[in-house]
């Protein structure tokens, strides 16, 4: 081996290690710091989160969008709060969100509880969005009923559509990432 083949050798060993010929280590990149990244970018790097789990995946996208329409739309004024509750820890993201906000609104709704307000229905479709994969619209019937005022009698069942978006949980299943409803 020649003196310049030795020397190759060596300097790119010591490039692969990081170090340097002269034996100080090669300074490492970096990262910014969160200020610095934020004026460069014009936005603040939020920390990461773990993922979001929930109870009860289901086996498919229509399966999770079901159990969860069923519940948000069957429920009375004394069950209203426990249910969306339940609703939350079987959702995730805005799904999620916006039953921990119902079930928090309606925990001590005085004229809910004192009306008897209690709404029951069926979920008469589920169909998938075309051109928005993981998404649907889900077509409801319900009748809101009350046992303390007459402010809903004779109210005839209506239609209700909701859009849905589901997230697949890895191979724990299915559920409910995004609720709207639109009617």
């Amino acid at each position: 081996m020649t003196v310049w083949s030795t020397a190759a050798a060596i300097a790119s060993g010591c490039a692969l290690a990081g170090c340097s010929l002269a034996g100080s280590p090669t300074p490492r990149p970096r990262r910014p710091s969160p200020v610095a990244e934020a004026q460069a970018r014009h936005e603040y790097p939020a920390p990461r989160r773990a993922p979001e789990s929930a109870v009860d995946p289901q086996p498919s996208a229509v399966a999770a969008i079901r159990a969860f329409a069923s519940a948000y739309i069957n429920w009375d004024a004394l069950s209203v709060s426990s249910s969306m509750r339940a609703l939350a820890a079987h959702s995730v993201g805005q799904a999620r969100s916006a039953a921990e906000l119902a079930a928090a609104e309606t925990a001590n709704d005085y004229e809910l509880r004192q009306g008897g307000i209690a709404n029951s229905g069926t979920v008469e479709a589920i169909s998938p969005v075309v051109g928005h994969p993981l998404q649907y619209l889900v077509v409801s019937r319900e009748r809101t009923t009350a046992t303390g005022t007459d402010a809903y009698q004779g109210l005839r069942p209506a239609w209700h559509v909701t859009v849905a978006t589901v997230v697949e949980l890895g191979q724990a299943g299915w559920a409910v990432s995004g609720w709207q409803p639109q009617s």
